[in-house]
This record gives structure tokens, C-alpha cells and sequence, in this order.
């Protein structure tokens, strides 16, 4: 029996079958993680996941295995050091972007306890389930990503348009957008 996956997923890319098959849509409640994927998804913006898939190592040495602390004090020096490192996406803006995002997401950790605290309300707690079909039928953004980005935007975040973040949502399952008769959305909808 052939195990039916989302369209998105390449069968000859190793990488995105662990990607999909274990983490897409998993809902996460760990803030080192939100962070992580918060990175991630930046860097990814005009370019694929599978890129970014394959740098993933690199961005966890790169970035201090996401330990938003960290992050947040790089220095110039820091940065210029990893505009050079081939391990990343070395596009300066995103990297200033990464330390930026940490500076801030440090600042919703201190208002609220933890940035899971802050994300989660948008979508009332708890991961908005949808049906879809068709890859054709995923949306880039909601009206949930819209109001996610547009707060992030006010606390000092960049590289968080309403399609990263709803992107940032389907991967950290704060939306189930794997298709219906793919294998994980029945996992995936049990997990809430």
C-alpha cells in the first residue's frame, strides 16, 4: 500500500519526507522551538523549504541552536562573520532580522511568560483544523496570520509578513493544512 502524503512533499527528498512525516503541523508548545521555526521561515522568504531544509544545521550552529538570549546579543562583528558562512542563507537582511526577532521575542517572554503564551490566542488556543483537497485549495495567509503579523510587525519583528507567519502556523501546527487524505491529518488532528 502507497503511503499518501501531501503534494508538496518530493519522495526523492529525504529532508522534506522527515520534515512532513514527523514535524509539519505538529503542534508545538516550546518556545525554542517557535523561535527556531520563526528563523527559519524568514530565511526561507523567496526561496524553498527544501534550501532552507538543508541548511537547517548550519542556521542551529549559525544561531546558537536557536537560543533566543544568544541571539540576541550577537554583535556586528557576529553578523559580518555570518554573512560569510556558506552553512546559512547569507542574506544580510535576514540575519539582522534573526537577531532583531530575538531581541523582541525576549520582550514578549518577559510581558507574557513565554512567547507560546502570545501565539497561541490567535487561534484560540487550540490548532485550527481545515479540510483541504487540493494543494491548490491552501491559502498563503488568513485572517489569523494578518492579525499574528501585524502584531508582530508593532513589537519591533521583521520578515514576519502574514505569509511567513501563516507559514510559521502551519509549521508549528497552530493550523492542520496537511490534506485530508494525506496520512498525517488524522494524526495530526488528534494531537490538539
Amino acid at each position: 500500500m502507497i503511503t499518501k502524503r501531501c503534494a508538496w512533499v518530493s519522495p526523492n527528498d529525504p529532508l522534506m519526507l522527515q520534515y512532513h512525516d514527523r514535524e509539519w503541523g505538529v503542534p508545538v508548545h516550546d518556545d525554542r522551538k517557535h523561535f527556531e521555526f520563526l528563523v527559519l521561515e524568514a530565511a526561507q522568504a523567496g526561496l524553498s523549504w527544501s534550501i532552507v531544509l538543508k541548511k537547517r544545521e548550519g542556521y542551529r550552529r549559525a544561531f546558537s541552536e536557536f537560543d533566543p538570549d544568544k541571539v540576541a546579543r550577537f554583535t556586528e562583528r557576529r553578523l559580518l562573520k555570518l554573512t560569510l558562512d556558506p552553512g546559512i542563507i547569507r542574506n544580510r537582511m535576514k540575519i539582522e532580522a534573526a537577531v532583531r526577532n530575538a531581541r523582541a521575542f525576549l520582550a514578549i517572554q518577559k510581558e507574557l511568560g513565554s512567547f507560546d503564551a502570545y501565539c497561541w490566542p490567535f487561534v484560540d488556543g487550540r490548532p485550527k483544523l481545515n479540510r483541504w483537497k487540493a494543494m491548490r485549495e491552501i491559502p498563503a495567509t488568513s485572517p489569523e496570520s494578518d492579525a499574528f503579523s501585524k502584531d508582530l510587525k508593532q513589537r519591533g519583528f521583521s520578515f514576519v509578513g502574514s505569509t511567513v507567519v501563516y507559514a510559521h502556523m502551519q509549521a508549528v501546527g497552530m493550523v492542520n493544512d496537511h490534506l485530508v487524505d494525506c496520512f498525517r491529518y488524522r494524526e495530526i488532528r488528534r494531537l490538539r
